[in-house]
């Protein structure tokens, strides 16, 4: 059952904003620089499927760099940012949504600017709160952070994210999760963390709005 929510936090990255390829790029970039390894090709479905920590591990990228790598990142994503795009479909769903009476959120681990310039203008003023700048595994604080601001409890709100990690982060923080099938993590990798919901397409997003859904995993 898909049940309404108060307030809808989002991930940004990989959930509303199209930087998979971006991402991949840059890490091929600054692997050179800290010496992991690159990215190959063949490598992206494969990576899909496993944790934050397993690629790590991987592409030999012990987490004491990654404070690091993500400041290089989120500093390449300022200056070419402009290659990052919305999902079809998002900013659709964002104002449906907000007209629907939701309040909406991103919870990031982006830059707040970042965050900003890919959002825009109009989009941002549907925003109840944005909170970037999260590390990989502490969005869990930002949750609740967003969570007290708002006057929201943890029964009232829904973290919809891409990533295992994501699904991490809102267990820990006692709200519910909604994985896309579109963004970082694998379909059958998430599916493994049993979401409240699970959504197959963009617009199906849209279902938030509604008071209940037969099917907890929406085309």
């Amino acid at each position: 059952m898909v049940r309404r929510y108060d307030l809808v936090m989002f991930d940004l990255d990989g959930t509303l904003a199209d930087s998979l390829g971006f991402f991949i790029r840059t890490h091929n970039l600054l692997s050179a620089k800290y010496h992991f390894q690159p990215i190959q090709p063949h490598e992206v479905e494969l990576l899909r499927q496993r944790s934050p920590r397993e690629i790590m591990d991987h592409l030999g990228l012990p987490r004491w760099k990654l404070p690091f790598v993500a400041r290089d990142f989120v500093r390449l994503m300022r200056l070419h940012g402009q290659q990052v795009c919305m999902f079809a479909g998002v900013e659709r769903v964002l104002r449906d949504l907000h007209a629907h009476g939701l309040q909406l959120a991103v919870v990031s681990s982006n830059s707040v600017e970042n965050c900003l310039r890919i959002l825009g203008e109009d989009l941002c003023l549907l925003m109840s709160c944005i909170d970037g700048g999260a590390s990989l595994f502490g969005k869990r604080t930002r949750i609740l952070r967003v969570m007290k601001k708002l006057s929201i409890q943890p029964g009232q709100a829904i973290y919809v994210g891409d990533q295992l990690t994501d699904a991490d982060a809102a267990r820990a923080a006692s709200v519910a999760f909604g994985a896309v099938c579109w963004g970082y993590g694998a379909p059958q990798g998430l599916a493994q963390t049993s979401p409240e919901v699970t959504f197959e397409t963009v617009d199906a997003l849209r279902l938030l709005a509604c008071n209940t859904q037969p099917d907890a995993h929406v085309h």
